[in-house]
């Protein structure tokens, strides 16, 4: 029997696509799905952003600014236990021990669906200290209170939707993953223009759009776990045993700490941008609305990074468990050379068009396009090097080193950042809030430079 099962493992490692097929094609395989559907995702904030700043204006833009943090702790929760659980999942399928992953897919799938339960509950019941922590000006509070009471009831919905998109692509079903998100999409995109221009709802109406579209995208993700390819899931999979979740958590930590890190750096910056403001000739609702609008665009861009880090994931696993080292290796370049362009087209477009990308989310004065303006330029002025921290961070997370990986997520957002938004604005007024970005991401990439090449000097990777 022992002997038997060591033949299955040999076999599973040879004939499984991860493992011969050209890196090249399973990244595209895997990164083209995973790109559409984080576009997707991005797409949800994008288009309430857009229906809103056209209708409610740009204290409904701040609003959604103000209620972002939530929505970054439910992709964090979505992260942990979806590339967490997916990183356990392939890593056991590439050593070749079935019965461990499916445990790591079911128990990944049941704490997606309670922790989203909890945080819906946790934000009904602190709504209003909860927002005003999180920097909202006194006339923009209303606004943010009618969107978040209803988006909060879908906390369950997207975090299931998001985090078992991953636990799909795990199991070569990448196409599935874009589908799940797309359909959500759609229908919010759709009900967006009912409910808001049709039925005049306001920010009850672009909520109303959002939690639909979620809905049904976590209905399409519980529908394929019933039918899931690599592994039969039964009732006692879905059992939460710390041994697993360990396992799990270790793994999603990496993509987990960096969203806590950018929900952390988005309270503070609320906050700063506030008060500063104030002190400035934008007052304090302005730079809210533009940097919530501008951040929602870089993570359009951010989205393409992280489709690739996350297209890297089952190969680069899968190949590291089964002591492919070469194939880890070249997927990585392959991967890394993908970003650099992408980033280098996001930087063209943000320096030559910061007030045409603006002007499409509604009017505003001259003052609040001016601030746009700067910010778009200053603030993102590194992007064109920001592929290098979330593709090498998740890079380290898949080859099981999720130390290297926590680290690498931490830097820009917290290690960096943070201190750089206390400090610099005290200097430099609320100018310094836009000169923290390019330093941070400039140290960051660097940092993400020298962990990897580190990394990729090992012996197992010389063959190369």
């Amino acid at each position: 029997m022992e002997h038997k099962d060591k033949q299955d493992n040999i076999q599973n490692s040879t004939d499984n696509p991860l493992g011969v097929m050209p890196v090249g094609r399973l990244l595209t395989r895997f990164a083209v799905p995973s790109i559409i559907a984080m576009l997707v995702s991005a797409l949800y904030n994008i288009v309430d952003q857009f229906f809103i700043g056209r209708s409610v204006g740009n204290l409904g833009n701040a609003a959604t600014n103000i209620a972002f943090p939530l929505s970054i702790t439910c992709i964090a929760i979505s992260l942990l236990f979806g590339i967490g659980g997916a990183s356990a999942f392939n890593l056991s399928i590439g050593a070749g021990d079935k019965k461990t992953a499916a445990y790591y897919i079911g128990n990944s799938a049941a704490m997606l669906f309670i922790l989203g339960t909890l945080l819906c509950i946790f934000t009904q019941l602190f709504m209003t200290p909860l927002l005003k922590f999180f920097g909202s000006p006194s006339d923009v509070m209303g606004y943010a209170v009618t969107y978040t009471r209803i988006t909060s009831t879908g906390f369950p919905f997207l975090i299931f939707a998001t985090g078992g998109g991953h636990l799909i692509r795990a199991d070569g079903s990448p196409v599935m993953t874009m589908a799940c998100n797309m359909a959500g999409a759609v229908i919010n995109t759709v009900l967006d223009a009912v409910f808001i221009f049709g039925f005049k709802m306001g920010m009850a109406g672009a909520a109303l759009a959002t939690i639909t579209g979620q809905a049904v995208s976590a209905l399409i993700a519980v529908i394929y776990f019933f039918h899931y390819k690599t592994v039969n899931l039964e009732t006692r999979h879905l059992k939460p045993q710390i041994k697993y979740i360990s396992k799990i958590v270790s793994l999603g930590a990496s993509p987990f700490s960096n969203q806590m890190a950018m929900m952390v750096v988005q309270i503070v910056m609320n906050k700063s941008l506030k008060h500063y403001g104030s002190l400035s000739v934008y007052g304090e609702s302005i730079p809210i609305a533009c940097v919530g609008i501008i951040t929602k665009t870089n993570q359009v861009f951010f989205s393409f990074l992280i489709g690739i880090s996350q297209g890297l994931q089952p190969i680069a696993s899968f190949n590291y468990g089964a002591k492919k080292y070469t194939r880890v290796k070249k997927v990585y370049l392959r991967a890394i050379s993908c970003g650099a362009v992408l980033s280098v087209i996001a930087f063209i477009i943000f320096q030559v068009f910061p007030q045409n990308i603006i002007a499409a989310f509604g009017d505003g004065s001259e003052e609040y396009f001016r601030f746009a303006t700067n910010y778009f330029r200053i603030f993102l002025f590194f992007t064109f090097i920001n592929f290098m921290q979330p593709v090498t961070s998740n890079f380290f997370t898949a080859i099981g080193k999720p130390k290297r990986g926590i680290f690498l997520s931490l830097t820009r957002q917290i290690i960096f950042l943070l201190p750089l938004l206390l400090l610099l604005p005290f200097i430099m007024g609320i100018d310094g809030i836009m000169y923290a970005g390019p330093v941070a991401d400039c140290m960051a990439g660097i940092a993400s430079f020298v962990l990897v090449a580190a990394e990729l000097k090992n012996p197992e990777y010389k063959d190369i």
